[in-house]
């Protein structure tokens, strides 16, 4: 990490806390604050590069790693961030913690909401964040700090909410909902009441779809899922707001709705960013960042162990992916070859 003074960094965490206060940001369920709209409050943007952060290739700067020694990076000890509640959040930057350290890297992981991360970064106190989610949720962020920080690459490009149904369910589309009431109970089953995803859901694909019949559950996340095993283990038709990456999709058989109307918006990309300096100070980190790609099916295993009730719950992270990647070292060794794109 560059060796600024942790200290300023407190009164630095306050007056951004304030800030993401006032813009009412709520983060349950989800990584666009459980979706639909821009966590900083505001407006799908190019920052100020005038670069187009919808446009990206995961893995499309990879290149074998086995040149670059850990020696080559002039500081071994590295603090990544992380969003508080954003669950792909730990989960890739425990990934890249585990990896490191087996590398001889020191890494420590520190939690932030959204704005306190992204100044510690753009002051040098983080050396990167694996979460940046464009060209929308952060783009206020990019647009502020983007010449402070260095992109790192993107390494998913499926972020998206959705309305999901058990797997062997007639519904094809959102649109099937409309003339299958009596196949789901009338019934959509939501999250909270703050959350994007819901706002979403009620006010674009509801009217939308003609889905004003359905009764919509506004409830909470753990009771959304509960409600979704159940439904699943009895053999039961159920419709549920979720979105990807989320663990239910590797816990329960279930497949996303098409959405061809685009009522619950259009996928967005997560990005790395590092504090400026970081790509020159430590070629090979950066090259490791460049190199991941993580799609659907291994980020919903890996967020599976490390956050379902049914392994981890959330209570070890780096045990859980220590078993994940026992089971997937065939991954690490492609990223590290720079192979997994």
């Amino acid at each position: 990490m560059k060796k600024t003074k942790l200290t300023a960094l407190g009164g630095v965490l306050a007056a951004s806390v304030l800030t993401l206060t006032a813009c009412g940001v709520s983060n349950s369920g989800g990584g666009t604050e459980a979706g639909g709209g821009t966590e900083a409050g505001g407006a799908e943007t190019e920052a100020a590069s005038g670069t187009d952060w919808s446009n990206c290739t995961p893995g499309a700067e990879s290149t074998d790693v086995a040149s670059l020694e850990a020696s080559a990076d002039q500081d071994q000890d590295i603090t990544i961030g992380a969003f508080n509640g954003w669950d792909e959040s730990f989960a890739a930057a425990h990934l890249m913690k585990y990896v490191l350290e087996e590398d001889g890297y020191t890494v420590d992981i520190q939690a932030f909401d959204a704005a306190p991360g992204y100044t510690g970064v753009a002051n040098g106190d983080i050396d990167f964040l694996m979460d940046t989610w464009l060209p929308l949720t952060h783009a206020d962020y990019i647009e502020q700090y983007a010449a402070d920080m260095e992109a790192q690459g993107c390494w998913y490009d499926n972020a998206k909410l959705t309305i999901a149904v058990n797997e062997d369910s007639p519904a094809q589309s959102i649109a099937d909902l409309a003339t299958m009431g009596d196949e789901y109970g009338n019934r959509i089953v939501g999250i909270e009441a703050g959350a994007g995803l819901t706002k979403t859901t009620q006010e674009a694909a509801i009217p939308t779809y003609g889905l004003e019949d359905y009764e919509f559950v506004v409830s909470s996340t753990p009771a959304m899922l509960a409600e979704l095993g159940t439904a699943t283990d009895a053999g039961e038709n159920i419709a549920v707001t979720l979105w990807r990456p989320h663990w239910a999709y590797d816990a329960f058989p279930v497949r996303d709705l098409e959405d061809p109307e685009g009522a619950m918006g259009d996928a967005e990309i997560i990005y790395n960013f590092s504090r400026t300096g970081f790509t020159e100070e430590n070629p090979r980190v950066s090259q490791l960042l460049k190199n991941l790609v993580i799609d659907d099916e291994n980020l919903s295993s890996l967020e599976n162990i490390m956050f379902s009730e049914e392994n981890f719950g959330g209570g070890d992270n780096d045990a859980a992916v220590e078993q994940w990647v026992s089971e997937n070292q065939q991954f690490v060794e492609d990223w590290k070859a720079g192979a997994l794109a």
